[in-house]
C-alpha cells in the first residue's frame, strides 16, 4: 500500500513540476514564454486551466505526503516512560540520614610532578687574561 502511494506521490510530483512549467511568467525575467502558446489555447483559459490543475495537483500532493507519513507511522506505538516501568529502589530513602559518598572511580593516572632542578653550579676559577 505504501509503495503504491509512493508512485503515485512522485507521479503527482512530477506532473506538478510540468505544470508549474508550462505557466507564462509575469514578470518575464528570463526573456522566455513570449509566443509559444498562443496557437493553442487563448491567454486566459490557459492561465485558469493550468492555474485550477496546479491547485489539484497541489492539493493531491500535500494529501499524499500526510498519508505516507500516517502509514509510516501506523505500525511505530510511541512508547511512554510510565509504559517502559521504570526500576524503583528496593529501600526507601530516609530523608533525615547523611548521604554517603561513593569511593571514587577509578579514573586515568594522575602524572607525577616534574623534578625540580638543580640549583647551578659553583662558579669555577676565574678566568686568566
Amino acid at each position: 500500500m505504501i509503495i503504491l502511494l509512493f508512485v503515485v506521490h512522485v507521479l503527482i510530483a512530477l506532473a506538478l513540476i510540468g505544470v508549474v512549467m508550462l505557466q507564462k511568467s509575469e514578470g518575464g525575467a528570463l526573456g522566455m514564454g513570449g509566443g509559444g502558446m498562443s496557437g493553442f489555447m487563448t491567454g486566459r483559459s490557459t492561465a485558469n486551466l493550468l492555474t485550477r490543475t496546479t491547485a489539484i495537483l497541489a492539493v493531491a500532493f500535500f494529501a499524499t505526503s500526510i498519508l505516507l507519513v500516517v502509514l509510516s507511522n501506523a505500525g511505530h506505538a510511541p512508547r511512554s516512560i510510565i509504559d517502559q516501568g521504570g526500576s524503583l529502589p528496593s529501600a526507601p530513602l530516609n530523608p533525615g540520614a547523611p548521604v554517603v559518598p561513593s569511593a571514587p572511580s577509578p579514573g586515568p593516572p594522575i602524572p607525577a610532578a616534574p623534578a625540580q632542578p638543580a640549583p647551578p653550579a659553583e662558579p669555577s676559577a676565574p678566568l686568566a687574561k
